[in-house]
């Protein structure tokens, strides 16, 4: 909201669960009476890591679905001007070559773990573009990498690996405790993308872009699971051991987008240093947990 109100927008509604939940289409008529939108910016999600991937695959899947196709289909019968649609980069092949681009969106299977929760996000690009071709709703499709920053879900049953490991060492310090436990072998690599960066994009695609081809979202580098546990260890001053659990499953073997029809798109760049979006997210988790 804070992006959006930088621009200077005013009537931004941001709904919560416990008052339209999004899965009831009674819910959506009603938030939708009440606000009247003229744009909708859909990142409501059910979402988590690998555990909770593994754990609730079918609420994953239809929590995700049904809230996605309902408002999309409110939308469209409210006149809604346009509907951006955040996805997910779970939604891609389990082995895509890297650097991720948009046209390999279709050419596997996503990875297992993730892949109730990746093909529901999927299907808001397929409804989006139905949507755009019959009834001539402008529907737009983001495909962000993993999200990480300030007022992440730190809670261990449903965080993702960044927020996951910055608790897992700060609590070990507290506790004194010598070590930490890190699922798989630490050879997956991953890419992030920061908060306000990824605010910044969405932003900047609901302003500039209207096209029906989805736009990869991200930073453009990756990083191995080893690495960047050796990075947050170093931002909390963790010095005990890291255990790998090789028993645990290592998730997609490589992510890292091609963002290049982002910045050309609609003027989309990543700007925050890496280490510094850490270390921003470690002093916030510090002073809030």
């Amino acid at each position: 909201m804070e992006t959006l109100q930088a621009r200077g927008y005013t009537q931004i509604t941001a709904p919560r669960r416990a008052e339209y939940d999004l899965r009831d289409q009674s819910a959506i008529v009603r938030l939708f009476e009440q606000t009247n939108p003229q744009v909708v910016i859909h990142m409501a999600a059910v979402v988590g890591g690998i555990g909770a991937n593994q754990a609730q695959p079918g609420a994953f899947f239809y929590d995700n679905l049904m809230m996605g196709a309902q408002l999309m289909e409110q939308a469209r019968r409210w006149g809604v001007q346009k509907f951006v649609s955040i996805g997910t980069v779970c939604a891609y092949p389990k082995f895509t070559p890297v650097p991720f681009r948009e046209d390999d969106l279709w050419n596997g299977y996503p990875e297992e773990t993730n892949a109730p929760y990746g093909l529901a996000k999927k299907m808001l690009l397929v409804q989006g573009q139905a949507y755009r071709q019959q009834y001539g709703l402008n529907s737009i499709f983001l495909l962000p990498v993993n999200l990480y920053g300030p007022r992440d879900n730190f809670d261990p049953a449903r965080s993702h690996v960044i927020p996951a490991q910055i608790k897992k060492c700060v609590d070990a310090l507290q506790a004194r405790q010598d070590e930490i436990v890190v699922w798989g072998d630490g050879s997956a690599t991953r890419e992030f993308l920061y908060v306000e960066d990824a605010a910044e994009a969405i932003v900047l695609a609901t302003e500039r872009y209207d096209s029906a081809e989805p736009v990869n979202i991200g930073a453009g580098f990756e990083i191995s699971i080893k690495d960047l546990v050796a990075l947050i260890a170093q931002a909390t001053d963790f010095r005990g051991r890291i255990v790998w659990d090789t028993s645990k499953p290592n998730g997609q073997p490589r992510r890292c987008l091609d963002t290049s029809r982002a910045e050309k798109a609609f003027g989309f760049k990543a700007k925050t240093p890496f280490e510094e979006g850490l270390r921003r997210t470690v002093a916030w988790y510090r002073s809030n947990r």
